[in-house]
Parts: structure tokens; sequence; C-alpha cells
């Protein structure tokens, strides 16, 4: 009686009250995050991004100040959080939003440094930290953690890098850079899974045909889910057209479906990143064309919408949790060994990346004969460049392996927990501000490009956005490359894209959107006035 009694008066019990006000004010630390990302949206190197982690590592001073030391967080950094509620929307975004045919062009080159590159880079990292941790004090770590490592700093963070990139005036370094993030994302994450999967207590002959065989299962039936979930909502929204009596319901099952891929990929074991990005391919070809025109527009919105609030609290998220006093308490005793091995990590992640990135681009380059398709050696070192940062991917990753909960009391963990976080905010903060100024090096702008931008008013971009469509269908684009027949070897690589994609447009147009709908799908024509007088009226 006495406890209804004060919930009516609205009276709260001490813990309640300590969790509104800390979600209060990481909410308005969110605001804050927009309104000066947006003020200093003109100088384009201090990006949203780098504005929350800076906002947030702030307060995690003043709190450390003000309590003497002894509370450091707002929220407790949950990585479930973050997979689950968090880093869908900006996966899905990134493949709805995506210019397909800019992607699928450049595809094979995209999935030769977003997997096979990864892998080389996981291979690097993994090998040096055995290695190199041995001659460090750091604690007891099995080769599952080893392994776990690599793949933790195998996972790229390219906001920086795409916030000062221009699509109009560098398509090709556009399109490789977004499109080798989103897939190192998920090649990191399914790597990490399936060493999580392998017993590695006792290691055999057939270990390693067990681990590819994780891997590769992971990845083709996560992309396999993703575009049947995104295939049958393209059917479903085709025979039913909600939109007739309700666009909400086109909005709201969109948005549903769009979450179930990556939950039902969670639910099965496999990767979600990979399941909702070909989720967001497959719905913004089909399922976008089958609702109303108000809905095209809320669901574009909204997506994107999501996906930028999301950003801002992962970073923001991250540099109020990088001052955790915990974790820095275990290592205080050892500064120099968390040092160490935080140099050694990065010299890695350098090593690791360029051991790929050039060899790789000059594979690429053997099978391109148009000059506008080949990657220039200063494109290479954008590129390179851009696979340098490390983000909350990392920091999640991290915390799944070595701590619980949130929680360790372990050196060895503590010092790899600490390491992530000194590496995230190193690469992000002192990588991410040299970006500008070295791209601006690298690729200067021509001056008639400069003055045309300069007189078009800027609008803020998320890291998912490098290719949008703007509201059209991107496989309707034109060819702007008139490259004569390969031969020889280039014919290998550079027909086949050119051939599948033709006999992909004609499969597609006798076959897929006859049953999935798609661009030119008109379901529903309006016969009263009111309906006919609707689109008017927005």
């Amino acid at each position: 009686m006495g406890l209804n009694s004060l919930a009516g008066l609205g009276m709260r019990s001490t813990s309640d009250q300590v969790s509104i006000d800390a979600i209060t004010l990481f909410v308005a630390l969110l605001c804050a995050c927009i309104v000066i990302g947006h003020l200093l949206e003109e100088y384009r190197w201090m990006n949203e991004s780098i504005t929350a982690l800076v906002i947030g590592l702030c307060t995690g001073i003043v709190l450390l100040l003000t309590t003497g030391g002894k509370i450091s967080l707002i929220l407790l950094f949950n990585e479930e959080l973050f997979f689950i509620y968090l880093l869908p929307p900006i996966i899905f975004n990134a493949g709805f939003q995506v210019k397909k045919k800019q992607f699928f062009r450049n595809f094979m080159t995209i999935i030769l440094f977003g997997a096979i590159g990864t892998l080389i880079s996981f291979g690097i990292i993994s090998l040096g930290a055995i290695q190199l941790f041995k001659k460090l004090d750091i604690g007891f770590l099995e080769i599952g953690d080893y392994l776990a490592i690599g793949a933790i700093f195998s996972a790229t963070d390219s906001v920086c890098t795409l916030q000062v990139l221009n699509q109009d005036e560098t398509p090709l370094l556009y399109s490789l850079v977004f499109g080798e993030g989103v897939v190192n994302d998920a090649t990191s994450v399914v790597l990490f899974n399936a060493i999580q999967r392998v017993d590695l207590s006792h290691i055999t002959s057939g270990i390693a045909f067990q681990f590819v065989g994780n891997f590769l299962s992971l990845f083709f039936a996560s992309t396999l889910l993703g575009v049947f979930i995104g295939l049958l909502s393209a059917y479903i929204m085709k025979k039913l057209y909600f939109g007739r009596h309700s666009t909400d319901r086109e909005v709201a099952l969109m948005i549903v479906m769009a979450y179930l891929s990556y939950i039902m990929a969670e639910l099965f074991y496999l990767s979600g990143i990979l399941t909702v990005f070909f989720c967001g391919i497959v719905m913004s070809h089909y399922t976008w064309h089958n609702v109303t025109e108000s809905s095209r527009v809320t669901t574009k919105h909204t997506f994107a919408t999501l996906s930028f609030v999301s950003e801002i609290f992962i970073f923001l998220y991250v540099g109020i949790d990088a001052l955790d006093i915990e974790k820095w308490r275990v290592v205080s005793n050892s500064p120099g060994t968390s040092i160490g091995v935080s140099s050694i990590l990065l010299g890695l992640v350098l090593v690791g990346r360029a051991a790929f990135v050039f060899p790789l681009s000059f594979l690429s380059n053997l099978t391109k004969k148009s000059e506008s398709d080949k990657i220039g050696f200063k494109q290479q070192i954008t590129i390179w460049w851009a696979g340098l940062m490390r983000g909350a991917v990392s920091v999640a990753l991290a915390y799944n392996q070595f701590t619980m909960s949130g929680h360790t009391q372990l050196r060895g963990n503590a010092i790899m927990i600490t390491s992530t976080i000194t590496i995230v905010l190193f690469s992000t903060l002192v990588f991410g501000l040299m970006t500008k100024p070295l791209i601006s090096f690298l690729l200067p702008p021509p001056k008639y490009f400069s003055s045309m931008m300069s007189s078009e008013p800027s609008s803020p971009k998320s890291f998912s956005m490098p290719l949008l469509a703007n509201g059209q269908d991107p496989d309707i684009e034109g060819d702007s490359h008139n490259t004569p027949p390969p031969t020889n070897l280039r014919m290998l690589w550079t027909t086949p894209t050119h051939t599948v994609h033709h006999y992909w447009r004609k499969f597609d147009n006798a076959y897929m959107r006859p049953v999935f709908g798609g661009r030119g799908f008109v379901p529903y024509v309006a016969t009263s006035l009111t309906e006919r007088n609707a689109p008017q009226l927005q």
C-alpha cells in the first residue's frame, strides 16, 4: 500500500532517480553533439563522430573531478546494447541508401579489400601479437584470445575519411572506401564468431579447415538470410499494398522487417551485419518501390535519421566509457606495459593495413584497362589511411572477449580493454583530424569544382551516406566509362562483371520484378477524388 501510494504521488526510489538523471544527462549530451556538429560542419574535419567522442571524454573528466575519482560513467558499456540496438540501423541504412550500380561495378575490388584484405590483416595482427606479447608481462592469454585480438583490430572505421571525400569528384574512391568499410565490419564480426565456435583447446590439423568452413558458412548463410527477408518484405508489400488504407502500416512493416532480419541472424548464430546489409540492398531495390510516394520519403529519412542518431550515440558512449576508472585502476601499477601493448597493436594495424592495400590494388589494376578504373598511388594511400582508424565495433568485440557484463578484474583482460580504448581514441582523434589536410594534399579538388561547391549549401552526412541515390533508383544511372573490349587476363575479371550485370537485368525484369515488384511497379490507382488529390495536399 505504501509503495503504491508513493508511486501514485510520483515519488521514485533512489536507483530509479539515478537512472533517470543519467539518461537525461546523456540525451542532453546527444543534443549538444548534434548542435555543435552542425556548427562545425563547414570545417568538415571536425565531424559529429569526433565531436561526440570529445564531448564524451570531457564529460568523463568532469565526472571524475566532481566525484573525487569515484564515478566516471553515466551508463555502463554493454556490447549487447551496441550489437542489438545501435549497430543494426547504421548497417541497414548503409545497404538501403547505397548506389547499387556503383557498388556492384566495383564489387570484386571491394570484396578483395573488405574480405581478403581483412583476412590478411587478421593473420598479421594475430601472429604479431603472439610473437611480440611474449616479451611483455601482460598475464595469461590463450590462443583464442590472440585470434580474437586479430579480429578485433581488423575492424576499421572510415567515418572521418568519408566525411572529407566528395563522391562527385572521386566516385571510384568513395565506392571503394565505403564498400570496404561495410564488408570489413561484417568480415571481422564473422571471423570473431567463427573463432568462438572452434574448440582451440586441442589444436589439430583439422582445426584450420573447421575454421574456414565456419567462416564461409556464416558468410553465405547470413547473406542468403538477408536476401530472403528482403524479398519476403517486397512480396508482402506488393500483394497486400497497405498504402491503399494506411501509409503508417507500410512504414511500420518496413522498419520491423528490416530489424527482423538482424534479429533472425542473431537467433540462428549468423552475422547480423551481413544479413541486415543485404536486406537493405534488396529492400531498396524491390520493397521501397512497392509503397506509396509518401512512404518512400518517410522511410528514406527515417532510416537515415536512425542511423545518424545511433552513430552519435555510439561515439558519445565510447568517449564516456573510455575513462572507466575500474579498468584503469587494474593496470595502474604497470603503465609501461599498457603503453607497450598499445604501441605494438598500433604498429601491427599500420603494417597489416599496408600488407594488403598496395598488393591487392596492384592486382586489381592488372584487370582494368581504362585508366579511370585503376586505383592510383595517391588513392591507394587514401584507402590505406581510411582503414587505420578503429571505432565502436572494435570496442564492442573487445568487451565481448575480455569482460564479463562490462567488468573485469583480470590484469591481462584489463590491459587489452584499456589498449583497445587507447587505440580507438588515438586513431579517431589524431588520424581523424589529420585526414582532411592529408587528402587535400594528395587529392586537391579542381578549382572549378571548389568554386561550384562553395556556392552550394552543405548538409551533414553520416558515414553511411556516401553512395546515396538521392531518391532515385541507382540502377538506371548511365555508364560514364566507354571502355573497349577487354582481352587476355582482363577478360577473366572485367568481362564477367558487365556480362553478369547484363544477364541479371534481363533475369530481374523477366522473373523477379513480376513477382516482387520494384521500379515501375504501380499496384493501385486512386479512383476517388480525395485519393487523387492526396499527393497535392502533402
